[in-house]
């Protein structure tokens, strides 16, 4: 049974076993609300977000108004999520500069103020405080982890990314589920939708909106629709659009 066993692994392309499984669908009828970014083509540092709501009988509606995003500095790359990621185009890794692509959770939110906006919220929320940081160290066994550095001694990380910030960038925050809970060193860390410096200023691999946007998509979110971000250059999106359930 163990030679069988091992020869079946053997046959499983060496592609599909580095990275973290995902169902076929990563869409499931359980996710009920999608954020969906899309840009022009893997090098593309901006793009458009659109907000959708799944209905009763499976069909997904648009909420609102295109929000014009930036990206990564060096555009997408495939991140690790809850797909499996295809053959054409790179793959994210640390430092490279390149926001996610593929589908992926979103599952709480932080800020520097008490409460999400627009009042009470069942999306999990946490307040950040000067002692949080992301852990962007590859070496640490925080890596990719949101830490409270009064809880965790100095020695156990030297690369992170502030949460309080003074350019307020991080006023308000999503945490994009990539490359998590099943960590993978140096697969990428740290990444969040989070307020932009600006229009034509893209980032070092998250997504970033103007303040108000991001409010409104943090006031809509809910905690039972299971929300995720899809994440894809144009033309990988309209491939996979009906294979993967996509909006």
């Amino acid at each position: 049974m163990r030679r069988l066993l091992i020869a079946l692994l053997l046959l499983i392309p060496i592609d599909a076993r580095a990275d973290r499984p995902g169902e076929s669908v990563p869409v499931s009828p359980a996710n009920r609300q999608a954020v969906v970014v899309r840009s022009s083509s893997w090098r593309a540092q901006s793009g458009t977000l659109e907000r959708y709501t799944r209905s009763a009988e499976g069909s997904w509606m648009r909420v609102g108004d295109p929000i014009r995003v930036m990206l990564g500095r060096s555009g997408m790359a495939w991140g690790r999520g809850l797909h499996v990621p295809l053959r054409e185009g790179p793959r994210k890794r640390e430092g490279d500069g390149k926001s996610p692509a593929g589908v992926f959770l979103l599952e709480r939110a932080f800020g520097a103020s008490t409460a999400l906006p627009g009042g009470p919220s069942d999306f999990p929320y946490f307040q950040t405080r000067d002692s949080s940081y992301c852990v962007e160290d590859t070496r640490s066994r925080f890596y990719n982890q949101i830490i409270d550095s009064n809880e965790v001694p100095k020695s156990s990380w030297q690369r992170w990314s502030p949460l309080r910030r003074t350019d307020g960038l991080f006023e308000w925050g999503i945490v994009v589920t990539q490359n998590a809970p099943e960590i993978t060193k140096a697969a990428g860390s740290c990444v969040f939708l989070h307020i932009w410096r600006g229009d034509h200023r893209p980032t070092s691999g998250c997504t970033a909106m103007p303040r108000d946007a991001l409010e409104s998509v943090l006031s809509w979110l809910e905690r039972k629709a299971k929300p995720v971000l899809v994440q894809l250059p144009q033309p990988t999106y309209d491939e996979q659009r009906a294979e993967w359930a996509l909006p």
